[in-house]
């Protein structure tokens, strides 16, 4: 089990996620399960910012699209409902897809309402997302800049096959094609992300190391900017081992801006406690260290 008791607008809740042997997780608030779990999200949000981040680069366009979901889903929980709906009417269509090969019967009505119900709830979700990249890519140019001092030029930009076109067109006109490959080739589930460096570059190819970890950086902390500004309250932020491959100059920027009255209550993990010293000695910061040994705490 793990738990925590988390204080906000002189409210406090317990909330503990529990794992029984060949049973599902319970998740509960104040000791009373939740009717859904997706009542939880966005009640407490954070930021985390992990090595595996970097799979949002390196990786395909799904984790492009689960973190503007994650993201979009901590501030609207209709949202997810309009997420879970078309993933469940996208999979529909694609078994039936497959069934045509199968069973040699093509139920073009059955089609035609499959996709109808597609395009309303798609349209919904590109929409929201369209809206969340506008306000979120500005949030992201202001922090990649301080974090660099404007050292190289990057780019973030959204990219979905419902850019100026019908949905229900797109789907209509690639039936034949969906029959052949046996899956939905047009929709939001397609949409991505393109990052670029020196102007149209990709920064999964060019990028270096720190830039990619200084693109990932801006991201997340966009994120956290986006999340406050949308609830008014300041979201968690935790950094575990994000020194690796970041220079010097960046970390000391990155230290002081985190110190900084915009963000709330930090958690930082990292293997050396005296480089998390000195850091924030010489950015003139308070801060209190726990050593981690054999599962137990012990302020240093």
């Amino acid at each position: 089990m793990v738990q925590g008791e988390f204080d906000r607008d002189n409210r406090q809740d317990v909330v503990s996620c529990s794992l029984k042997r060949n049973q599902k997780k319970q998740f509960k608030r104040n000791k009373k399960d939740y009717q859904r779990l997706a009542d939880h999200i966005g009640l407490y949000p954070l930021v985390m910012i992990s090595p595996n981040d970097t799979l949002i680069i390196l990786e395909g366009s799904e984790e492009r699209r689960k973190f503007m979901d994650n993201v979009i889903s901590q501030t609207d929980n209709r949202y997810l409902d309009t997420l879970i709906a078309y993933n469940k009417i996208l999979l529909q269509r694609n078994t039936l897809l497959k069934n045509i090969k199968e069973k040699g019967v093509f139920d073009i009505g059955l089609f035609e309402v499959l996709n109808l119900q597609l395009v309303e709830v798609g349209e919904l979700i590109y929409k929201k997302r369209k809206e969340f990249m506008e306000v979120f890519t500005p949030y992201f140019r202001k922090h990649y800049a301080y974090l660099t001092e404007e050292a190289e030029e990057v780019s973030l930009t959204y990219e979905s096959q419902l850019h100026g076109a019908d949905f229900f067109e797109l789907l209509q006109n690639s039936i034949e094609k969906d029959r052949i490959l046996e899956r939905t080739t047009q929709g939001i589930h397609k949409d991505d992300l393109f990052f670029t460096i020196h102007g149209e570059m990709p920064l999964k190819k060019f990028g270096s190391q720190g830039q990619q970890k200084s693109f990932l950086i801006a991201l997340k902390l966009a994120q956290y900017t986006f999340l406050q500004e949308k609830n008014k309250f300041k979201p968690l932020l935790l950094l575990d081992d994000i020194f690796d491959k970041l220079d010097e100059k960046r970390t000391k920027k990155l230290m002081k801006m985190v110190s900084d009255d915009e963000f709330g209550q930090i958690f930082i993990t990292d293997t050396d406690a005296g480089r998390i010293r000195k850091i924030f000695d010489e950015i003139q910061q308070p801060i209190r260290i726990f050593d981690i040994r054999g599962g137990q705490a012990h302020a240093l």
